[in-house]
């Protein structure tokens, strides 16, 4: 019987930086042509490293690279591409001013400006083959991140990738965006092309990928047929013990009305309603999903209430515990903030909007604690002891407080970013896209910290992509369709297909508390 040759072989790959961290120990793989490979593992534990080292980044300390069994030096990008493999990073390369068959052909040889009409027609070519939906002489600076993704992905295929990485592909994606790129790379798999990706979420991974490979703290565990797995067994393999992959929801504690929203309009600087007429309440002891679409209001309803969006018409008070009200409206972010109400919004860009990459952790808590001294001279005793705590109930996987934020993995970062907020005390925790990134068991720590400010009388409103989480973990939830409110169910009866219905205005439900 013939052995199947492997595309790509990775053989005893070890990664260093620096004397303490060991991103990658002895790790072997194979991709194999026509196939979909998943990467799997908790957040810090190499996976990107590893891709990294395949796309010319980085270069291993010690194993050998093989191409179709030959070996193969990746020392750079460009190598990389020559041999044929592209990587789709979680941050976009492109020139924002360009247009995008301009990025496509940017940086090759003997294209340019005068060959741009085929370039667009080649791109075209590309973009029928594999279903992709992309103009060619569109303007980066005009395109939703999906259609940024897209060009990346053209991109590489454009200059002849036989073998695709993509890391998080699907993190700031649209249920709806998901399926188009799974749609994608199935017609790409089906064309030969070998595809890496590298994924948290146990759906994807389980509805799109042949065979996952588990990764724990840089080494190679095993893999697995996708179709003979299930989420428990991967999981377990990849934190290496026994998890639990369960939701607890308390009951309520005490609910009180504690934020009030009440015909709440807001435009954008274009002048388009982001929120039109919205009304409902928040209560201590609860945690209220917001549920909805990409774009359909979400990030202007919780800047609004932490008073960093400019309010068209509306109230928003906030109930004191002797009932009496409080204005939010006209007040300043800081004012807001130091009434109770913290806002931990995970953006599509942790670091350029969430926390700054040259500081380290320490100095990083201290963004937030530096308002409650009054001395010229900053007290770093507190932050530290709060990047310490975060560190150690997160498990961020750091080789300590003083490391700068910019050299940790994309999960440890949002770990930090959330942590930072739900550890300010609040009265309210507004969060939204809280688990963005995360693998599955930081998760459900993330999920469990969320709870712990509810069981404290903290009024929570989250913000989620996930519909089975929304309707696991909250008590009731608000969907959002176009800015306008389709109704308010309680979580407990909430069925996943009517929310998905009420998303889209397909159908609408009482704004009472239930679904009945």
């Amino acid at each position: 019987m013939e052995t199947k040759v492997p595309a790509l072989s990775m053989r005893h790959i070890t990664k260093r930086f620096g004397s303490k961290v060991v991103a990658n120990k002895d790790v072997s793989l194979d991709i194999y042509s026509g196939e979909i490979l998943a990467l799997l593992g908790e957040n810090g534990s190499g996976k990107t490293t590893l891709m990294n080292m395949l796309s010319g980044i980085y270069y291993p300390d010690e194993g050998q690279i093989y191409l179709k069994g030959e070996p193969v030096d990746i020392s750079s990008p460009r190598e990389a591409f020559d041999l044929g493999i592209g990587m789709i990073h979680q941050h976009f390369k492109l020139v924002d001013v360009l247009t995008a068959a301009e990025n496509i052909v940017l940086g090759i040889e003997n294209e340019g400006r005068l060959n741009m009409k085929k370039a667009a027609a080649r791109i075209n070519d590309i973009c029928s083959r594999y279903g992709f939906e992309i103009d060619p002489s569109k303007k980066i600076y005009d395109m939703s991140v999906s259609e940024k993704q897209t060009v990346e992905i053209v991109k590489v295929l454009y200059r002849g990738a036989n073998l695709l990485i993509l890391d998080e592909p699907t993190a700031v994606l649209t249920p709806q965006e998901s399926e188009k790129l799974f749609a994608v790379m199935r017609n790409m798999k089906k064309d030969g092309k070998s595809i890496i990706i590298i994924t948290h979420k146990m759906q994807e991974v389980l509805s799109v990928s042949d065979r996952v490979a588990i990764l724990r703290a840089g080494e190679y565990i095993c893999d697995r047929i996708t179709a003979q797995a299930d989420t428990q067994e991967l999981t377990d393999l990849m934190v290496g013990h026994s998890v639990t992959l369960n939701i607890s929801r308390p009951e309520p504690v005490r609910p009180k009305d504690r934020i009030l929203v009440k015909d709440l309009t807001v435009r954008d600087i274009e002048g388009i309603v982001k929120l039109d007429h919205v009304s409902f309440n928040a209560r201590s002891g609860e945690i209220l999903g917001i549920a909805g679409i990409a774009g359909s209001g979400q990030k202007e309803l919780l800047e609004a209430i932490a008073g960093l969006q400019p309010i068209e018409e509306g109230t928003i008070e906030y109930v004191e515990d002797d009932g009496s009200r409080e204005s939010l409206i006209g007040k300043d972010p800081t004012e807001i903030a130091d009434m109770g109400v913290a806002l931990s919004f995970v953006p599509e860009d942790r670091l350029g909007m969430g926390l700054v990459g040259n500081m380290n952790l320490a100095d990083n808590m201290m963004l937030r604690s530096y308002r409650q001294g009054h001395s010229i001279f900053t007290n770093k005793k507190a932050p530290a002891e709060l990047a310490e705590h975060v560190v150690d109930e997160l498990e961020v996987n750091t080789p300590g407080i003083g490391t700068e934020v910019r050299k940790l993995s994309g999960g440890n970062v949002q770990k930090i970013l959330v942590g930072r907020e739900i550890s300010s005390a609040p009265t309210v925790l507004l969060t939204a896209y809280a688990v963005r990134g995360l693998d599955i068991n930081s998760s459900y720590t993330i999920y469990d910290l969320i709870n712990k400010q509810k069981e404290k009388g903290v009024a929570v409103i989250y913000v989620g992509e996930d519909l089975d989480v929304l309707i696991e973990l909250c008590d009731r939830i608000l969907v959002l369709c176009a800015g306008k409110v389709s109704g308010i169910i309680d979580g407990r009866n909430a069925v996943k297909k009517k929310i998905g219905a009420m998303m889209t205005q397909t159908e609408e439900a009482p704004k009472g508390g239930s679904d009945e």
